[in-house]
């Protein structure tokens, strides 16, 4: 276990990044200027659909101003941040990369959120708070690099009210073999896909009950021949997070959607 989260950890190891980050956004004015989240939208939503994804999400989960939300493998902050400047509701926000985490910190900063916002490292197989702590848990691109669903999926139900809701926009495995590097992992030892159907086996298993499921494959898809039309993405975007290149790891991800090797679920699920 230790070896498999060293290698996801350096995975996204992002050496420097709260410095790159501080570089790219003087673009959009000085340091001491307040930003939005939406200013934020291509550089901070790390998963398929960007914020149109985490936006539907939200609705679907019903989340409220009154709410306590959880994103696990909050990356820099980017959802988290939509979700309390929308609703009013406050989030804590755990991730593995203690550069993500500094990052997340820096731009919640930066759109004046910190009252709201919290984020620190930790592990989604240990997650350090108390059973029933939430009344919502987030979770979007992040099973993919977790090898023990089972116990994600408990630790998620253990800190989640009864009758609270966990929300994943995931990938699942398709048919055949995906093509690497993808965005989690640039070879298969860090990546963990499982089909749809032992996705929700895994989660009903572990204590809820299914209430919405929807297969997003084609609307991924869609979104991904409208970037390919539509050019290279505006600056600041995910690149300056995950290094030069990025833009292959989407192209492939693209490519295994196409080709039906990978496939895009969104579910919410309450706990039992």
């Amino acid at each position: 276990m230790t070896n498999e989260l060293d290698r996801v950890r350096d995975h996204y190891r992002a050496t420097g990044l709260t410095e790159r980050l501080k570089t790219v956004l003087a673009a959009l004015g000085p340091a001491d200027q307040l930003l939005t989240p939406q200013q934020l939208g291509t550089l901070d939503q790390f998963h398929t659909r960007g914020l149109a994804a985490t936006a539907e999400l939200a609705q679907l989960a019903g989340v409220a101003a009154d709410m306590s939300v959880l994103d696990v493998g909050s990356g820099i902050g980017g959802p988290a941040r939509f979700l309390a400047a929308t609703y009013g509701c406050r989030v804590t926000g755990v991730d593995l990369s203690e550069p993500f985490v500094e990052a997340a910190r820096y731009l919640t900063e930066r759109t004046g959120q910190s009252g709201q916002l919290s984020f620190q490292t930790a592990n989604g197989l240990e997650l350090p708070f108390d059973d029933g702590r939430f009344d919502i848990v987030l979770l979007q691109h992040v099973a993919m690099n977790i090898s023990n669903r089972a116990r994600l999926y408990h630790e998620t139900r253990r800190v989640l009210k009864s009758g609270g809701r966990f929300a994943t926009f995931d990938v699942a495995l398709g048919k055949g073999e995906p093509h690497y590097p993808l965005p989690w992992a640039r070879m298969p030892a860090t990546s963990f896909l499982l089909t749809a159907d032992a996705t929700r086996a895994a989660i009903e298993a572990a204590g809820f009950r299914m209430l919405a499921w929807q297969d997003d494959t084609e609307a991924a898809r869609a979104w991904f021949a409208q970037l390919r039309a539509s050019g290279p993405p505006p600056s600041p975007n995910l690149g300056v997070v995950m290094g030069p290149d990025f833009a292959e790891l989407t192209t492939n991800l693209g490519r295994n959607l196409m080709q039906g090797r990978l496939g895009i679920l969104t579910a919410v699920f309450e706990a039992v």
